[in-house]
């Protein structure tokens, strides 16, 4: 049998059954270290950040710096923002990992498997043709070809260029 090494799994089984009490995407953006919190942007009222527990590389969350649960609670320019680093985020993952197409939206709730049901984000996942094989099927486990900190390190001068 072979064995695949994936640390950031355990991590997760272990924020799931061990979640504090304050939301991640509440705290990080107040830490002043976006590096440290794989932050690639920040706009007015909202934030692209690296998802933890990618579906693939370059899977990025977009949020509302704000604590809101449901998209019918914000605000115009919430929402405006939002929108904007969406198009950031597939424009920065486009021009870096040239992906062949990707899944964008948001779980509303744990039944829709919202991990943070709380706050309300969006997923950006780049996608490439083949990149579901047999481990996703079978293994129920994704393999991943580069660390976090990797990812991050060529997306962020994407999300530092003026936008066009």
């Amino acid at each position: 049998m072979e064995r695949l090494w994936s640390p950031w799994r355990t991590r997760y089984i272990e924020q799931a059954r061990d979640q504090p009490e304050g939301c991640f995407l509440c705290e990080l953006p107040k830490e002043g270290d976006d590096e440290k919190a794989l932050i690639l942007a920040r706009g007015g009222t909202a934030f692209v950040i690296m998802n933890l527990y990618p579906y693939n590389p370059g899977h990025v969350l977009v949020a509302p710096f704000r604590h809101v649960a449901e998209p019918g609670d914000l605000i115009d320019q919430e929402i405006l923002d939002l929108g904007h680093l969406q198009q950031r985020s597939l424009d920065a993952l486009g021009g870096e990992m040239r992906p062949d197409g990707y899944n964008v939206g948001l779980n509303l709730g744990r039944v829709a498997g919202a991990g943070i049901p709380g706050h309300v984000h969006w997923h950006v996942v780049p996608r490439w043709n083949g990149d579901t094989n047999f481990m996703s099927v079978t293994a129920d486990a994704r393999v991943l070809p580069e660390s976090l900190e990797e990812t991050y390190a060529k997306l962020k001068p994407r999300f530092d260029a003026p936008s066009s």
